[in-house]
Order: structure tokens, then C-alpha cells, then sequence
């Protein structure tokens, strides 16, 4: 499946709260995604098919850093290519020299990959960050030195133990 990517509008929020609660076992409230559409300096896209929202992306600059916040796709359609083309369009609208940053749960392996793929290296963790069962986030980077198999360019980048 190859959907159309687009921006991501207020209009669209009834069916990413409805794929929000689907794909994730503590979904993110209204309120957390009108604040990130509402910043300027965010890239909110969504992933349709037809008038269908399929999947969605939300990031938000901080500083120097783009922060992938949130990606889900339908639980149904995982798998199909979704995620990789909301990640894409995002990388194609920044410039190829921007940093990334985001936070996966240990146990994610189809995105640990999907995000390696696409130049993200695990540089440390973040301990009991999921709330709904205590589980670590790996945090991952896409940086200009990620992108040629180096971690020197991450703040504080350090070995990642493996899950237990």
C-alpha cells in the first residue's frame, strides 16, 4: 500500500484518536495532539487512503532537534510500507543535515528495524518510560554521523544494554 501523505489537520483528530487507542496500549489524549499541532515549528503529517486516515506522525523541534513524539500506523495495516512513508516524507521536508531523536519501547522490534533502516542508531536508554507497564524506551538518533556508522555526534551517547 502506497497512501498519500499529507499534513496533518484538527479535522483529522476523531480518526487518529480512534487508530491512537488501537495501536497503543496508554494513547496519547486529545489535548497532546492539539498541542502538538498547534506549534509552529512541528511536522504533523498524516498517511490516507482515500478519505481514510491510515496512520499518522507527529515531531516537534526543539532547539537544534527534530523529536519524533508519536508514530502509528492502523493495527491492521502494520507492515505494509506505512510507516516508512510517513518517516520518509518527514526526512524529504528537512534538511538532510537535521538531527533526530526518538524513543521506542525495548520490546518494538519491527520499528526498532524500520527506524534503523532509515539511519537511526540506538544511543542509550530511558528506564521504566513506558507508564503502562514500566518497560524502557530505547532512544534513537539519526544524525549526520549515524548515517556513517558513528554515535559522536549524539549528546551523552552511550552502550545500550540489551533488554532483559
Amino acid at each position: 500500500m502506497t497512501p498519500e501523505i499529507r499534513r496533518l489537520t484538527y479535522a483529522d483528530l476523531p480518526q487518529v484518536i480512534a487508530i491512537e487507542r488501537r495501536a497503543f496500549p496508554a494513547p496519547w489524549s486529545l489535548a497532546m495532539f492539539v498541542l502538538e499541532l498547534s506549534k509552529p515549528s512541528g511536522i504533523c503529517l498524516a498517511a490516507h487512503d482515500g478519505d481514510r486516515i491510515v496512520g499518522y506522525l507527529i515531531c516537534s523541534r526543539y532547539d537544534t532537534v527534530w523529536h519524533v513524539m508519536n508514530v502509528a500506523i492502523e493495527p491492521a495495516l502494520q507492515g505494509n510500507g506505512i510507516g516508512t512513508a510517513l518517516l520518509e516524507h518527514l526526512l524529504a521536508e528537512t534538511a538532510p543535515t537535521d538531527r533526530f531523536t526518538l524513543e521506542v519501547r525495548q520490546s518494538n522490534a519491527p520499528a526498532i528495524r524500520l527506524y534503523e533502516r532509515l539511519g537511526f542508531r540506538a544511543a542509550g536508554l530511558r528506564r521504566r518510560y513506558y507508564q503502562d507497564n514500566g518497560e524502557d524506551a530505547l532512544i534513537m538518533w539519526r544524525t549526520p554521523a549515524t548515517l556513517q556508522g558513528r554515535l559522536d555526534d549524539i549528546p551523552a551517547a552511550g552502550p545500550v544494554p540489551l533488554s532483559q
